[in-house]
This record gives structure tokens, C-alpha cells and sequence, in this order.
């Protein structure tokens, strides 16, 4: 089989569905190649739903702010789609003076770049949240941070970006990117070439080895992350939740279960045999961190819970860039488990970047050659 198309994006999770969204609203033919059965299979339906711009990287943080103001709270209606987006602020909570000293420093960076973001007392968090334990002695908390639906996010863009005209193909597995004339131009897989002018790698960590085959390198680890889900109750708060020390985040879903993920610190050692398993200590790991901030949720039942891959890059932010030694190839990965918020941002940069369109915010932070040693 051999298929010719204008834009090859590699990768079907929320920002290869972005970008591929982006992309057709401006009538460039997108094909989509998967290597899993299912579209968004990897961390873009196996995450936290954070929609969230405290806390983040100060090179990242535009990304964020630009889709909190810009494209989430409309999102669910340009997509035809309700994605669950709720905007009802985050509290990042502490229970020590070392967590207090970790969330100050993290809310001043980001005043310094134009985020909405303070430090509260107990008493305050109390009044926002009242259900937060006796533990909890203070917060930082952005009114304009929340959490939306990470399954139903990622489906609305493949299902508008396939009813523009966009071809997504599962299961096929991509072997190599194959230059012609010194250009990204063919993409292989174990069933045939695809063919483009440009090539686009959204590929999580297999993003890496799929690099290796044009001769480049993007430094990335991967960790499993393990969310687990509760049985639905009775509304108690619409705002995302976060820890100095990342014992849980979560929030509470529009039907009424809670979405919390958490952590370990044996991820690295799990027994999983390379498929993203939850792994039986970090469940009740997480589980006693909940009931550490929220006591009144311990008999709360479990129903399920998903794990996934998270790509960590070196210095813990994304690359997304335009590869100068191979024209033609952009690539966007390495976003280290904080990617879901910022997804439809990055779809819409990345058509940029493919289109020639200048892209609206300065991607020089992100660009792949970062990495480079240092003579």
C-alpha cells in the first residue's frame, strides 16, 4: 500500500486529534497513523483531567493560560461536543511548613508571568472547600484553573477532525521515518508508505525510537501513572485538587464520582512486563493520601482504575518544534504527564507550524535542539 496526503501526523492521542482538527479547519488532508486498536489509548485517556495552570514550568505556563482564556471555555461547542470542561479553580494543598515553602515558591513564578495565583491560609481553603481535613494548614489557589474530561476531550477532536475530512488508521505501527532528497517525506509501517509533505511525530515515548531512524534524539523516560475512580456522590466540589508533594490529584466529575491519581514511588520497578498496569501498592497508596486531605471519603468505593504512560523529557517540558536537520518533520513529545491542558493549545500551534501560519505564542523554549551538548 502506498497513500499520499498532505500532513502525516504520527500519533492518535489528544494532540494528534488536535492538531489534526486544526489542521482541517483550514482544508489541508490530514492522515492520523495509531499504532494501537484504539484512538487516544495512551496517556490522553489515562490521566488526571487537569486543566490547570498554577504550578507549571514558567516556559510552559503561556501554553496553559492561552487555553484557559482562549479555547477551553468554548470548546465543548466549536467541537459539538460536551468535553466536561469546568473552570472552578484549583487548590494545591500543603499540611507542613516544607509544603507551604514548595507552594510559595511555585505561586511566585507564576505571579511573575501574569497568573491569578495566591497563596491562602487554612481558614480560606476551608471556605472553598470545606471538606478539606484538620491537617491541611494552608493552599495555593487559581480561581481560573479546573479540569475537564480527558476521554470525552479526546474523542471530540478525532470525531469533528474525521467529519472534516481527516483519516485516522489504527493499528499500524510505525517502523521509520524515510527522508527523499534530505526531506521527511514517507513514513513506514509494517503494512505499507505513507507519503507527505509533512510529517508530524505526536507519539508519546515512541516518539524517541521513531526519531532514532532519521538519526535524532529527544531525551525522554517513561513512568507509569495510576488513577483510580470512585463510585458517584453527591456533589461536594467542582474544584481541581493538587498536593505540594503530588501524594494525589484529582477532582470530582460532572456525575458525581472522583477521578483522583497519584503515586507511589516504586513506578519505576512495577512489574508490568511493559504494559501500563496498575500495580497493587499504588492504589492504597493513593487511597491513604486521599484520606489524609479528606477523611470523610474513606468509605468511598473504588470501581476501577487505568494506568498509563507519562513521557518525561530531560528537563521535564515538551518539545515542539520544527526539526532544521530533517525539513518537513515537527515533533511534539516529552510532555511528562502535564500534557492533557494543554493539548488543544499545542494541536493549534503545531497546524501552525505545519501551515506556515506564524504560531501565536514564541515556541523557542521547546525547540529539540535544546538539548544539544554544550562545547
Amino acid at each position: 500500500m502506498h497513500k499520499c496526503t498532505e500532513v502525516i501526523i504520527i500519533g492518535g492521542g489528544i494532540i494528534g486529534a488536535a492538531t489534526a482538527y486544526y489542521l482541517a479547519l483550514q482544508g489541508i488532508k490530514v492522515v492520523v497513523l495509531e499504532k494501537s486498536d484504539n484512538i487516544g489509548d495512551g496517556g490522553s485517556s489515562r490521566n488526571g483531567g487537569g486543566v490547570r495552570q498554577s504550578g507549571r514550568d514558567p516556559r510552559e505556563l503561556p501554553l496553559a493560560m492561552y487555553g484557559v482564556q482562549n479555547i477551553w471555555p468554548t470548546l465543548s461547542d466549536e467541537l459539538g461536543m460536551d468535553v466536561e470542561y469546568v473552570k472552578e479553580g484549583n487548590l494545591r494543598l500543603g499540611k507542613t511548613e516544607q509544603h507551604l515553602n514548595i507552594l510559595r515558591n511555585l505561586t511566585k513564578r507564576c505571579v511573575d508571568l501574569g497568573l491569578d495565583v495566591r497563596m491562602i491560609e487554612a481558614q480560606e481553603a476551608r471556605e472553598i472547600c470545606p471538606y478539606l481535613s484538620d491537617e491541611v494548614i494552608g493552599a495555593s489557589w487559581c480561581p481560573t484553573d479546573g479540569h475537564a474530561n480527558p476521554l470525552l476531550a479526546t474523542l471530540a477532536f478525532y470525531r469533528k477532525a474525521r467529519a472534516l475530512g481527516t483519516e485516522f488508521i489504527t493499528g499500524e505501527n510505525v517502523l521509520e521515518i524515510k527522508k527523499i532528497k534530505g526531506r521527511a517525506r514517507q513514513v513506514i509501517t509494517a503494512n505499507g508508505i505513507y507519503e507527505g509533505e509533512t510529517i508530524i511525530l505526536a507519539a508519546g515515548y515512541d516518539s524517541r525510537k521513531i526519531l532514532g531512524t532519521v538519526g535524532l534524539d529527544v531525551p525522554m523516560t517513561k513512568i507509569s501513572l495510576e488513577v483510580l475512580v470512585t463510585e458517584a456522590q453527591p456533589k461536594m466540589f467542582g474544584q481541581m485538587l493538587g498536593t505540594a508533594m503530588a501524594d494525589f490529584y484529582g477532582h470530582q466529575s460532572k456525575h458525581g464520582s472522583f477521578v483522583f491519581g497519584g503515586s507511589s514511588g516504586f513506578e519505576d520497578t512495577n512489574k508490568n512486563n511493559g504494559t501500563p498496569i496498575t500495580a497493587s501498592i499504588t492504589a492504597p497508596c493513593i487511597c491513604r493520601g486521599i484520606m489524609k486531605y479528606f477523611p470523610l471519603l474513606k468509605d468511598v468505593k473504588i470501581v476501577r482504575t487505568w494506568a498509563g504512560w507519562a513521557d518525561i523529557s530531560a528537563d521535564k517540558i515538551p518539545v515542539i518544534s520544527p526539526v532544521e536537520e530533517v525539513p518537513g518533520l515537527i515533533v511534539a513529545c516529552g510532555f511528562t504527564g502535564h500534557g492533557f491542558g494543554i493539548a488543544p493549545t499545542v494541536g493549534l500551534l503545531v497546524a501552525q507550524l505545519a501551515s506556515g501560519v506564524k504560531p501565536v505564542l514564541d515556541l523557542a523554549e521547546f525547540r529539540y535542539d535544546r538539548f544539544k551538548a554544550k562545547i
